[in-house]
């Protein structure tokens, strides 16, 4: 079989005609692990990303990536490339900014914005005559690792080895969403949005449990142990790890997004938890939230890289700490 996977030995590929966008167009696919996704990400078609790919491939002389009609997958060659390009491309792009433009800060966010930004962005701009630009992405750093953002908001515990520095902003209350009309027991994977991964469906027990607590208003943060439980995997901010050991909650279903898990809980898979001021911007005609008793609450972090941050990067952060600490 011929590798075409890895570049010929003691060869270097001719560079003529590689754009910048060919390169941009490859890692959001390699992050995206889809050419629809990447080309939403990017605001270009499908096609032209595709194009934009293959050329790269054809001025390389490597295969990238293997693509198959579920799933695209890196290559050893394409594996290489992304790990030297994901972090050479947010420099790159720092370093073509214009000096001479109108300053943007690009804040990179979730599923929703805190409230308490609203009062600190203007405040920034007050300060530094610089426009902020929101930037909504579902990864974990919000686009923090691709560079699309300079600095974001997180919520929920911040990975150590994030390379971020990052500090404590508010902290929201938890709630629990459950299914208008749980799956009865015994069924399988009827209904279940593509993509979500899980058990084949929920036990006679299972059923039985989320059944029964449809109809309640009021739930305890330990009932949750004895509930399945339907997980953002990605952004989100709750995982069984946050119950002790031996008293978890099995996890049903897992989601790579607000949206697929908003589907997931409203399809009968389990019950989710969510941050309260998240969960009431995004109502759904089959999802009931609950409140909840005993919930630790979820910390709402600003972030940005530990090291090369933008200089109006490090005063947006400087502001958000101060206001942290004054209680605002």
């Amino acid at each position: 079989m011929n590798d075409d996977s890895a570049l010929p030995a003691g060869a270097l590929p001719a560079f003529d005609g590689i754009e910048l966008r060919h390169l941009r167009g490859f890692v959001a696919v390699a992050e995206e692990r889809s050419f629809t996704h990447a080309a939403d990400r990017l605001r270009i078609g499908q096609p032209a990303l595709t194009r934009t790919v293959r050329a790269l491939e054809s001025a390389l002389g490597a295969r990238l990536l293997d693509r198959t009609t579920r799933r695209v997958e890196l290559t050893d060659a394409g594996r290489r490339l992304y790990a030297d390009l994901a972090p050479l491309l947010p420099r790159l792009a720092a370093a073509l900014r214009s000096p001479a433009g109108p300053a943007i800060l690009r804040l990179g966010f979730t599923s929703l914005l805190p409230a308490v930004c609203t009062a600190l962005t203007a405040d920034f701009e007050a300060a530094t005559g610089a426009g902020v630009r929101l930037v909504r992405r579902d990864s974990p750093l919000a686009g923090l690792e691709t560079g699309e953002s300079d600095v974001v908001v997180l919520r929920g515990e911040v990975p150590r080895d994030a390379g971020v520095r990052s500090t404590v902003l508010l902290h929201e209350p938890r709630v629990a969403a459950v299914p208008r009309t749980p799956l009865p027991a015994g069924s399988r994977t009827a209904g279940r949005p593509p993509g979500h991964a899980g058990k084949d469906g929920l036990t006679d027990a299972q059923a039985a449990a989320v059944r029964a607590v449809a109809r309640r208003r009021v739930l305890d943060w330990g009932e949750l142990a004895e509930l399945p439980l339907v997980v953002n995997t990605v952004t989100g901010s709750t995982r069984p790890e946050l119950w002790p050991t031996g008293r978890r909650p099995q996890l049903a279903c897992t989601a790579g997004n607000f949206d697929e898990w908003l589907e997931a809980v409203a399809a009968g898979h389990g019950v989710g938890v969510a941050p309260e001021p998240v969960a009431r911007r995004h109502t759904h005609p089959g999802i009931r939230y609950l409140r909840l008793k005993n919930a630790p609450a979820v910390p709402v972090h600003l972030a940005l890289p530990a090291r090369d941050a933008h200089p109006l990067a490090e005063r947006f952060f400087a502001l958000g700490t101060a206001d942290a600490l004054g209680g605002r």
